[in-house]
């Protein structure tokens, strides 16, 4: 039987995302991206590679004031063997994915 666990991606005391269907990859919690409170997200120019995953986009987070530059990032596009998290935003720099 599988635990449904709600997992909450929180910076600077507020909820980010929180959702219980985050898709794990490379010990990184995806959230959907409906799941995301796009209030908080700012997209950026900054774009790295990832030889399967494909080309990544990012979003600083902007949070009472403060800034979190490109700490969360999106495929806009994944190649096929990541699929699964078109759609999806993953956190880091500091953002607490916790349950």
């Amino acid at each position: 039987m599988n635990d449904i666990i709600s997992m909450k991606a929180v910076w600077n005391n507020q909820i980010i995302a929180e959702s219980n269907d985050t898709i794990v990859v490379e010990n990184n919690h995806y959230f959907p991206k409906e799941s995301v409170k796009a209030v908080f997200l700012k997209p950026t120019d900054t774009h790295t590679t990832c030889p399967w995953k494909g080309l990544a986009s990012y979003y600083t987070l902007e949070v009472d004031g403060q800034q979190n530059k490109d700490a969360a990032w999106y495929y806009p596009e994944p190649k096929s063997a990541a699929a699964q998290i078109k759609d999806y935003v993953a956190f880091w720099k500091g953002v607490k994915v916790t349950e």
